[in-house]
């Protein structure tokens, strides 16, 4: 399948366990002619790097209500995409050949309205969400449209000034709205993996949220403090000139080490404002599931463009109304599930983390404990390290008003 012509969309698959997130996915590869088994060990990726999420919910019984339970992975996925900044959203239900009976429109009926009354609470506009029957393992409705379920009379969104109409999932991407891509900011390019490959050297890889990079750019990265040149870029095994945001690459660089850079990571331009390690940071934050109450001290592991970093709730400095923002109470005592507040969060390990304002993929992220998210935020002030802010303030001096 050609890709002439098409824009590069990053889309993530997300739903409970055996669901049928990686058959339905490679279903859909193999019906485009695109086959690669390599490829489907990576399409469980992170909800932050991606522009769309595909949720896939099981339809057969017993196991949609697994997935929708407590602790049940659907509606935990949903809400990490939408507070990792998912606009769009496809909802696939999975596995109608399965419901009792098969291909059943009243069991249809029955999965989309509980979904879609969840999808509304946490964010989500339902008419803009595509929901499409399908079965994986059979591929009825993937790429086209199918004859099993001719009551399905496709799906229809809502567009900022139109609206998109079809029957299969292909149809969905096909008609996807690319995101806005900041390439006029400077560069961020938070690392997911980092190889060493024989007469080539340290190639880490990641997807770029800000900025552009090219050959020869001399970069940092933070924590790490390292700095080093761009050999060369390549996407899909085809070299680059320049790489843009949104481009998942890989890049060689220059006299660094593979042991010295790690997943967490975040790569910038070392003369155009570059990344810095975080000593702490202000966050507004909202409790979503936590058993009991959360005090000063607490020490989730904070989820962040790719770091999992374990960081402290060192000072709940005000309790907010949710709804409104508006402060309700300094310095509470104790926040529990459903309490919104202003929290400063210390890192246990160096940490690099951005105000949402400036860099909104950085700046937002989700706190886990117990196995589950407890709660989601987004960063409003950053405190640097003295040394790297001192390198920052030297290589772009701060105007002053």
């Amino acid at each position: 399948m050609s890709d002439k012509g098409k824009a590069h969309l990053n889309i993530v698959i997300i739903g409970h366990v055996d669901s049928g997130k990686s058959t339905t996915t490679g279903h859909l590869i193999y019906k485009c002619g695109g086959f690669d088994p390599r490829s489907l060990e990576k399409l469980e990726a992170a909800a932050g790097q991606a522009d769309v999420a595909v949720l896939v919910v099981s339809a057969a019984t017993g196991e949609f209500e697994a997935g929708v339970s407590r602790n049940g992975q659907t509606r935990e996925h949903a809400l990490l995409a939408y507070t990792m900044g998912v606009k769009q959203l496809i909802v696939c239900v999975n596995k109608m050949d399965m419901t009792d009976p098969p291909y059943s429109q009243k069991r249809f009926d029955e999965v989309v309205k509980n979904v879609t009354v969840y999808l509304k609470k946490i964010g989500y506009n339902p008419a803009t969400i595509p929901f499409i029957p399908v079965s994986g393992w059979t591929g009825e409705n993937i790429s086209a449209p199918s004859q099993k379920m001719v009551w399905f009379k496709g799906w229809k969104v809502k567009r900022k000034d139109s609206f998109s109409k079809g029957q299969s999932l292909l149809e969905v991407i096909d008609c996807l709205v690319p995101p806005v891509r900041p390439a006029n900011k400077p560069l961020r390019l938070p690392l997911q993996d980092v190889y060493k490959i024989g007469g080539i050297g340290t190639v880490p890889v990641g997807k770029i949220e800000t900025g552009i990079l090219k050959p020869g750019m001399t970069i940092s990265f933070a924590p790490s403090n390292f700095t080093a040149e761009v050999k060369s870029i390549e996407m899909h095994h085809q070299p680059l000139e320049t790489a843009f945001p949104g481009y998942n690459i890989g890049f060689n660089v220059k006299n660094v080490g593979v042991k010295s850079l790690k997943r967490g990571n975040v790569a910038g331009n070392s003369k155009s404002d570059p990344p810095t390690e975080a000593t702490s940071f202000i966050a507004q934050v909202i409790i979503l599931n936590h058993p009991g109450h959360i005090k000063a001290g607490y020490s989730p592991v904070i989820d962040c463009h790719t770091a999992h970093t374990t960081c402290q709730f060192s000072e709940l400095q005000e309790k907010l109304d949710r709804r409104s923002g508006k402060k309700l109470e300094d310095d509470p005592a104790m926040l529990k599930s459903g309490d919104a507040a202003i929290v400063k969060l210390k890192p246990i390990k160096p940490f690099c983390v951005e105000r949402f304002y400036d860099y909104p993929p950085l700046g937002r992220f989700a706190a886990r404990d117990l196995k589950q998210t407890v709660a989601v935020g987004v960063v409003k002030s950053v405190e640097r390290k003295a040394s790297t802010l001192a390198r920052r303030q030297a290589q772009k001096p701060i105007p002053v008003n």
